[in-house]
């Protein structure tokens, strides 16, 4: 690179330089803006088909869509029989019943009587079965025949 100056003068508003020279026309705007309007008519057109095409796709689902038929018949219905306690449909109340079945089961817990009086089988209340068992014990069981081995 040289430190001397250049002679560096100016033609309408352009360097001249002994060693460089510039066209007068580097680049032409013309063909640039004709292809950027091409550019936007293609732009438009493929806007204003794409548009048609979508139109018509619409109104040709529109005139063949069949509503599909409900999933559930139209009306109340209930679920077959057994329902779950609490869900609609059924009548009973679940603590109602929660209530009704310990009462039961304690009633024949606690009941005394004959169940074969010939045989000598008795039922008596479950505390005093357990009572029984811990003052005599559980009878005891004879063991299983061992298998032979082949």
């Amino acid at each position: 690179m040289s430190t001397e100056h250049s002679n560096h003068g100016t033609n309408n508003g352009r360097p001249q330089h002994e060693d460089v020279s510039f066209e007068t026309l580097d680049v032409q705007p013309s063909p640039i803006i004709k292809f950027l309007a091409w550019l936007g008519v293609a732009v438009i057109l493929s806007f204003i088909l794409s548009l048609g095409v979508y139109v018509g796709l619409k109104n040709y689902w529109m005139s063949t869509y069949v509503e599909p038929p409900p999933s559930r018949p139209v009306g109340l219905q209930y679920p077959p029989e057994p329902r779950l306690q609490g869900m609609p449909g059924h009548l009973t109340d679940p603590q109602q019943d929660l209530r009704n079945k310990v009462s039961e089961d304690t009633k024949e817990n606690d009941k005394l009587g004959w169940v074969d009086e010939k045989a000598g089988v008795a039922q008596i209340p479950v505390k005093d079965a357990m009572q029984l068992i811990v003052e005599k014990g559980l009878p005891a069981i004879k063991p299983l025949p061992e298998e032979t081995k082949k």
